[in-house]
């Protein structure tokens, strides 16, 4: 049986981590908590592993959520934490109208994805940007784009960012990042790519910014498809968990992982990271992008960020997978950001796997049971 390389960006391995709290859960209590009473409201159900979500191009009314589907009948293949992931073109994303009762309907059907026993753990879409009545969306990895190979000719699209009009229900490649990353390789750890998040950039050639999390990239994508790196995040020393057997005081290289890019009311990009094993708590990062310059940090003492998105006064909200790190197998919440404070102020907690967030005014939807087909929703709450 063919072998996916084991992903630097982690994404399996926190998916992996993380349903071991989450799908003991889900299927028993709301997958968005285990609180009686939720601050919240379920406005959608039945989500295969639901990501990022996003409104439609100047209408609010439309949020559009992306769900990494749940793999197939295969080719299957041996995936990067040793388990078994099955290939099939189950992605999808999912139109919820909030003006008519929250009425769901997939919109766009037949998308990659590659997910392990159960559809669990998804990897395939994962976010979504309009230009207008066009739509760019990330189809993520997780490998070497050189394993693309092993799960069949549909594999092709895996790693890429693919876009159309969304009515249509018909794709086409924009651009191939995961070939990028395998032929520039920017920050020189050998090739391996997850392309997670994306904007549309009017600013920036009126093409797209997009983050890979394997290739610890920050990259401009033209219309045309030319890629280039606008950032690259570096790898931290940090201690080893003490399960490794280690001599105490060991550090060991951590990866970035970037996971979400938006941008602020100053023109800047704004960054997370997921962070790579072992996942330590209040060590992830928001970072700030300038093009043409490093870039710096923003804000810190965050955990496990999966997507940012700004609020009321420019004010930037996180969702952290877990919220005291993957290997304590807690529960996730969303946080408002405090630049000058690792203090970050809780919104809501006690979520279980939860991913992306979109904010309309003092609104915010969140995707929760993320890692799961068939369990994820989408819960609204005030900020």
């Amino acid at each position: 049986m063919a072998r996916i390389g084991r992903t630097r960006a982690a994404f399996r391995v926190a998916a992996v981590l993380t349903s071991t709290v989450a799908v003991g859960i889900i299927g028993t209590i709301n997958p968005a908590s285990a609180d009686d009473d939720p601050p919240w409201k379920v406005i959608a159900t039945g989500l295969d592993n639901p990501r990022q979500l996003t409104f439609g191009d100047d209408d609010d009314d439309e949020l559009y959520v992306v769900e990494a589907g749940e793999g197939g009948a295969g080719p299957c293949v041996t995936g990067p934490e040793g388990d078994e992931v099955c290939f099939g073109m189950s992605g999808a994303v999912t139109k919820v109208d909030l003006d008519h009762k929250y009425k769901a309907k997939r919109v766009l059907k037949g998308l990659p994805s590659v997910a392990g026993e159960g559809g669990a753990n998804a990897l395939g879409p994962s976010d979504i940007a309009f230009d207008d009545s066009k739509f760019a969306l990330t189809i993520g990895l997780g490998a070497d784009p050189a394993a693309r190979p092993s799960v069949g000719p549909g594999g092709r699209a895996l790693g890429t960012l693919v876009g159309g009009k969304i009515y249509k229900n018909k794709w086409s490649k924009i651009t191939d990042l995961a070939a990028f990353e395998a032929a520039k390789d920017p920050d020189k750890a050998g090739p391996d790519s997850n392309p997670v998040s994306v904007i549309y950039a009017e600013d920036d050639d009126d093409g797209y910014v997009a983050v890979d999390a394997g290739g610890n990239t920050l990259l401009s994508v033209s219309k045309k498809g030319k890629v280039k790196t606008l950032a690259v995040f570096p790898d931290v020393m940090v201690d080893a968990p003490p399960f490794l057997g280690l001599p105490p005081g060991t550090k060991i290289p951590m990866q970035a992982v970037p996971t979400s890019v938006v941008e602020g009311r100053d023109g800047a990009y704004y960054v997370s990271q997921l962070t790579g094993f072992p996942f330590p708590e209040g060590e992830a990062k928001i970072w700030r992008v300038k093009p043409g310059n490093k870039p710096k940090v923003y804000a810190e003492g965050l955990t496990n960020v999966t997507d940012l998105a700004v609020g009321p006064k420019g004010k930037l909200y996180a969702v952290e997978l877990a919220e005291h790190g993957l290997l304590s197998g807690s529960p996730g919440r969303v946080a408002k950001i405090d630049a000058w404070d690792d203090d970050h102020k809780t919104v809501v907690g006690g979520l279980v796997a939860p991913y992306g967030i979109a904010i309309d005014g003092k609104t915010a939807y969140v995707t929760t049971g993320s890692v799961a087909a068939n369990e994820g929703q989408v819960i609204k709450f005030r900020l």
